[in-house]
Parts: C-alpha cells; structure tokens; sequence
C-alpha cells in the first residue's frame, strides 16, 4: 500500500509541473498585466494624469517584475514554490498569495465534499431504485431528473434559483455565508443552521450534476449485474430479493462509481466555483475571475495548479478505495 501511494506521488510531479508550465502560460497569454489595471485605476478613481498614471504603472511594473520575460518569471514563481513553499504576492490583495488560497480554499473544499457527499448519495440510491423498478413510474421520474441534472448548466441554474430568492421569496443577504448578525459570533449551533440556510443552494446546484451521473451509472451497472450467473444463483439459493439486491449486485455494481471519484473533486469544484461565481461567495471562483481579469498572475496560476492537483489526490483516492472493495486489485498491487 505505501509503495503504491509512493509510486503515484512521485509519478504526479511531471503532471504537476507539466500543468504549471500550461497553466502560466495560457494567464500571460493576453495582453496586458496588473499595471494596466493599476493605471486605469489611478485615472478613473484617482483622477490621475494619463502620463503620471502610465509612469507609475512602468515603476510598479519594474518593481514587481512584470516586464521581466515570460519564463524568468516562471521560473522565479516554481522555484519560490519548490525551495520556500512561497507561490508568490498577490498584486491586487497585497499579500502572500498562500493567504489568499488559505482563507477562500477550505470554503471551496467543504462545499464541494458536501456537494459530493449528496450527489453520491443520493445519486446512488436513485439508480438503485430505478433499475429495480425498470420502465416503472419510479424509473420514468428518476430518469427525468437525471436528464435535467445532465443537460442544464449549472450556472443557468444558479441564475433561475436567485432570480427565485430574492424576486419571488425576497430572501435577504445572498452572497454571503451568515447574516449580519452571525458575522463575528463563536460557531454555534444556531449559527450552523444559519449558514446553512446560505449555502444550500450552492450544495443542491452543484451536486445535480454529479447526482444524475452516478444514477445512470448505477442504473446502468445494476442492471447488468442482476442478470449475472451468480445473482440467479444467489435467487435460486432462496436468499431474499433484498439480499440479493444489497449483498451480492450491488457491491459489484459500484466498481464503476468508486473509479469515478478520481474525476468527480473537480467536478464538483468547477460545480462549486460556477455557483459561487452568482451568487458572489468569498470561494476560489470569484478570486479566480477577478484574478485573470485585473492580471494577479500569481492567484490565477497558485489557484488553477491547486484545482489540478485535486485531479491527481482525486485519482490516487479513487484508486485506493477500489482496493478496499476489490480483493483482485490488492492482491495484483502487493
């Protein structure tokens, strides 16, 4: 098991490196830096000359690096990264980029494991109920949503649901985690419940998609795997229907469940940052297109590398679990 996980490690540093070379360059790509940003600032907001707004851009620019090329400031950025842990300053928020991530990063996780948490669920659970009751009312409905879950953009969704909240049921203080009056009091239960009353739309939008994944899949899976030899055995055996449902088709059922979490973290990250970007939370997707268009390079790059490597934790994970549910895969791994 250890010289497993070892061997995937170490096999995910070409990735990651792979990634953060493409990653830099496709945010330099366009024209313009952070300096352009900062002269329109000085001279929409700051009512600054053109010419003092163009030469304090160059200064910062010469202070900061940016007409540096391309790959030197590559390399400055890995190596800061590789020999210190430092991914840079945030140009716009004016620190460390490692406390920007830090303080938008855990939010983003937990509301996309959440998201995973109910998808998977209940995804599950409706394929089950779905492929036992095949061309039945149940399969219809739960077949219906599935193909609403799988065709409709999760930000459509998140645009139709806040049009709702605040226009239809006028629901006051979205975009925002707590109401005032929670902002600084100790976490409590109360308060619990209170952000859970802000953030359930972002957890039902985001787990839709992956919910209706996985019923198909299950659906699909579990009804293959009730016409097998050793379901009619298990039948014929006199074992309940449940039992055999539950204890034998099941588990070999979700095989393909299990290798899908290597891909579902992102996937329910990209489903939290769309949300999140309508409804205006404090999580990685509004840094991440704030970042991109006023040219913090540094966040872009810092939180698009950290997005990849939930691929790779993703996959190692997926991996490690069909280990557990299959004994052929730990004995072909030993």
């Amino acid at each position: 098991m250890i010289r497993f996980i070892s061997m995937r490690l170490l096999q995910a540093i070409p990735v990651l490196f792979a990634m953060s070379v493409i990653t830099f360059a496709i945010i330099q790509a366009p024209p313009g830096d952070y300096g352009d940003y900062l002269r329109t600032q000085m001279i929409t907001q700051g009512n600054a000359s053109p010419a003092a707004a163009t030469a304090a851009a160059e200064q910062y620019r010469e202070q900061n690096g940016l007409n540096d090329p391309m790959v030197v400031q590559y390399i400055r950025w890995v190596t800061g990264i590789v020999t210190r842990g430092d991914f840079g300053h945030s140009f716009y928020y004016n620190k460390p980029v490692s406390e920007v991530v830090g303080e938008r990063l855990p939010r983003t996780i937990a509301l996309a494991l959440a998201s995973h948490f109910v998808a998977s669920l209940l995804g599950i659970l409706f394929g089950i109920l779905a492929a036992t009751r095949q061309y039945g009312w149940t399969d219809t409905v739960l077949s219906f949503i599935s193909f609403i879950g799988m065709t409709v953009p999760r930000f459509l969704l998140a645009l139709i649901v806040l049009y709702i909240l605040a226009f239809k049921l006028d629901v006051q203080e979205l975009g925002s985690f707590y109401s005032s009056y929670w902002g600084g009091q100790p976490m409590s239960w109360n308060k619990f419940v209170n952000l859970m009353e802000h953030i359930w739309p972002v957890i039902a939008i985001a787990a839709i998609g992956g919910l209706a994944y996985n019923m198909r899949v299950m659906r699909a899976n579990l009804l293959d795997t009730l016409g097998a030899q050793y379901v009619e055995t298990a039948r014929a055996k006199g074992l309940p229907e449940h039992r055999v449902i539950m204890g034998h088709a099941v588990p070999n059922a979700l095989h393909p469940l299990v290798a899908y979490q290597g891909v579902v973290m992102p996937y329910m990250l990209t489903g939290e940052i769309e949300v999140a970007i309508v409804f205006s939370l404090a999580t990685v997707g509004p840094a991440i297109v704030g970042s991109m268009g006023i040219g913090d390079t540094y966040v872009t790059a810092t939180l698009l590398l950290v997005l990849g490597a939930t691929l790779i934790i993703g996959n190692i994970i997926a991996d490690l679990l069909l280990m557990l549910l299959d004994p052929r895969i730990r004995v072909g791994n030993q």
